[in-house]
């Protein structure tokens, strides 16, 4: 595999020289290239450049052209629930008639019924929805995801989850991260009694993840109504003797004390973050945990979005995901969350940008070979359809503007004319 595209009329490689997060203003100073080329070599990224620059010595290399495109890297979603085994549209009917998140989930809904689903489907069924779910993502230019268990909340329906994950993982070419997320909410068999669901959580499902290495994390729905700092900390403490590395639920539903905790904790990144305030902002400030802003809930819940510019404002590496799950924001399209990015978040196209792929690669701990298009790194990028400029695609929304998307230098379905 040996070819060059040329005459792109916008370059976005994402390149930072190097750095495996781009933080604060920085995400709006990346480079953009007019009039490019972009040489891909046995999967990954040889080198690009300007077509006034392109090299004249080069030989038995495929050229592909392909003016008025773009191409920028693929998208990295570091937060999904797509290992579900039904929808919740009734949920959804609620919602339009006035019920809120919490009352769905006090009555059994929400988290508790896709539970009932998970130990209803097999796992061999689960797998299939799934894996279809992931094609249809990479179509629209998703190439790197993290994927969560936690609706199984027993240790026999968390451990089926977690072996689709890595299924998913051994048979699919984009980049899968698992997360056990057996705290995702307390069971009704437990509902009198949460200690004791932390108990089983520490004393029965986290050894068990450990010893089958089903998971590269651990999470906790750290929230008002689901578990507390103090029963978070308790099980990211269990969690890391098996070296499950931790990242968190945190203040969707109210300030809980869960970004504190998941710095403290010193989690890869603390999600959500709907309800913060200059608190949680100065806890990041002084950590390594990635904030993770998760725009799709917001929208489909119609809560508050979370505080981008803030955030930006004081030099943090902002990073957006899906939330891609079947309760609080069934859609996995990351061109969709790139829109809402630039129109509630208030993100300049390039910072969305930024957020969506190397901040989200950072996220998975996964930018020192993805998430931006530099010499060396796995050749996954998306081309458009023709456009003018890269903020016509958050500004056209509700269409895929994905004409070709690439993992490791391999076309996904259609390919540009005259590749082979």
């Amino acid at each position: 595999m040996n070819y060059i595209l040329t005459h792109i009329h916008q370059l976005i490689p994402v390149n930072a020289q190097g750095k495996l997060k781009l933080s604060g203003k920085d995400m709006a100073s990346t480079l953009i290239l007019q009039d490019a080329w972009l040489w891909v070599k046995d999967g990954k990224i040889k080198e690009f450049g300007l077509m006034s620059e392109f090299p004249e010595n080069i030989s038995e290399v495929q050229l592909m052209p392909v003016p008025g495109r773009i191409i920028f890297p693929g998208f990295c979603d570091s937060h999904t629930h797509l290992v579900f085994a039904a929808s919740r549209e009734q949920e959804f009917v609620d919602k339009i008639q006035g019920l809120t998140y919490e009352e769905i989930a006090r009555k059994g809904g929400g988290i508790l019924q896709s539970a009932v689903h998970i130990e209803n489907c097999s796992e061999a069924e689960l797998y299939d929805k799934a894996f279809e779910r992931i094609q249809r993502l990479i179509q629209l230019g998703t190439t790197a995801l993290e994927i969560k268990s936690g609706y199984g909340l027993n240790l026999e329906n968390e451990l089926k989850m977690l072996r689709v994950i890595t299924r998913l993982k051994n048979n699919l070419s984009i980049t899968i991260k698992s997360t056990f997320l057996g705290a995702h909410a307390i069971p009704m068999r437990w509902k009198s009694n949460p200690e004791g669901y932390v108990q089983e959580i520490i004393e029965e499902m986290i050894p068990a993840v450990g010893a089958e290495r089903l998971a590269d994390y651990i999470d906790v729905f750290c929230d008002e109504g689901f578990f507390s700092p103090e029963q978070t900390l308790k099980i990211l403490a269990a969690a890391a003797k098996w070296g499950l590395k931790p990242k968190i639920h945190a203040n969707e539903l109210a300030i809980s004390g869960g970004v504190q905790a998941g710095v403290q904790a010193n989690a890869i990144s603390v999600d959500h973050l709907e309800r913060i305030g200059s608190a949680e902002i100065s806890a990041l400030q002084n950590s390594s945990t990635l904030p993770v802003l998760l725009p799709g809930t917001s929208f489909f819940l119609r809560i508050p979005y979370g505080p981008a510019r803030d955030l930006i404002a004081a030099g943090l590496p902002l990073v957006l995901a899906s939330d891609y799950n079947p309760g609080s924001s069934p859609s996995g399209n990351m061109q969709f969350i790139f829109s809402l990015g630039c129109v509630y978040l208030r993100l300049l196209p390039l910072e969305a940008l930024v957020a969506i792929t190397l901040n989200g690669a950072a996220a998975l701990e996964i930018s020192d070979q993805e998430g931006s298009l530099e010499p060396g790194k796995k050749a996954n990028f998306n081309i458009t359809y023709p456009l003018p400029d890269i903020a016509a695609l958050p500004y056209y929304y509700g269409e895929s503007h994905i004409a070709h998307t690439a993992v490791q230098g391999v076309f996904q379905g259609t390919a540009p004319s005259g590749y082979r």
